[in-house]
C-alpha cells in the first residue's frame, strides 16, 4: 500500500484577516512549495491595488480578476495559495483544482477585525461605519463554503509570527502524506 502524495496545491481559505497570507508563507517553507497571494495576483492583473480596483468597477470587476487569476494558477503545482475571502463561495473557482488541499484557517469576527483594525482602508468588502457586523455578516454568508475546506484548522487566539508558525505546522500534521497520517472521513479539524 502506497502512502498518499503530497497535493498538488494547498489552498489556504477563510474571512480576510484569518492571516492566510501569513500562514501561506510559513506553510510553503515547510513543504518546499511556492507561496503565491491569489490578492497579490489579482494586483498585478489590474495594474492597481484592491481598493482601486473596487473604486474602478466594484466587487463585480474584482471577481473577474480573481477568476482570471484563479485561472492562470491551473497548472502550478508545488504551490500554496492564499485565496480572498470570497473565493471559496464561488463553485465555479473553488472546484477548479481537484488535486488540492483547501485548508479552512478558522477565527471569529472579533480576532479578525483585530487584525485588520489598523488598515481597514485596504478593506472595501467592509462597511466602514459597521466593520466588525460586516466581518460578522460575511462569516455568515461565507461558512457553509469554508466547511467545504478538506481540512480546518483554528487560526485565532493569538497573533504574530510565532501563531503563524505554530499553525502552518498543525496543517502539515494535518495533510494527508503526513507520515503518521490517516484522516477520518470528512474533513480534519485542527484545535
Amino acid at each position: 500500500m502506497s502512502s498518499p502524495k503530497k497535493p498538488e496545491k494547498v489552498v489556504l481559505v477563510g474571512i480576510m484577516g484569518a492571516g492566510k497570507s501569513t500562514v501561506g508563507r510559513h506553510l510553503a517553507d515547510r513543504l518546499g512549495y511556492a507561496f503565491v497571494d491569489l490578492d497579490d495576483e489579482v494586483e498585478a492583473l489590474a495594474g492597481r491595488s484592491i481598493p482601486e480596483i473596487f473604486d474602478a468597477g466594484g466587487e463585480t470587476l474584482f471577481r473577474e480578476l480573481e477568476a482570471e487569476a484563479t485561472e492562470r494558477q491551473d497548472e502550478a503545482t508545488g504551490t500554496v495559495l492564499a485565496v480572498g475571502g470570497g473565493w471559496m463561495a464561488r463553485p465555479e473557482i473553488r472546484d477548479r483544482w481537484p488535486g488540492s488541499v483547501r485548508v479552512w484557517l478558522r477565527v471569529t469576527p472579533e480576532e479578525a477585525w483585530d487584525r485588520l483594525s489598523s488598515d481597514a482602508a485596504a478593506c472595501p468588502m467592509l462597511d466602514p461605519d459597521r466593520p466588525r457586523e460586516s466581518l460578522e455578516r460575511l462569516l455568515a454568508e461565507r461558512e457553509a463554503a469554508y466547511e467545504l475546506a478538506e481540512i480546518s484548522v483554528s487560526a485565532g487566539d493569538s497573533s504574530g509570527g510565532a501563531a503563524a508558525e505554530e499553525t502552518a505546522d498543525l496543517i502539515v500534521q494535518l495533510l494527508p502524506f503526513a507520515a503518521h497520517s490517516a484522516l477520518p472521513h470528512g474533513p480534519a479539524s485542527g484545535s
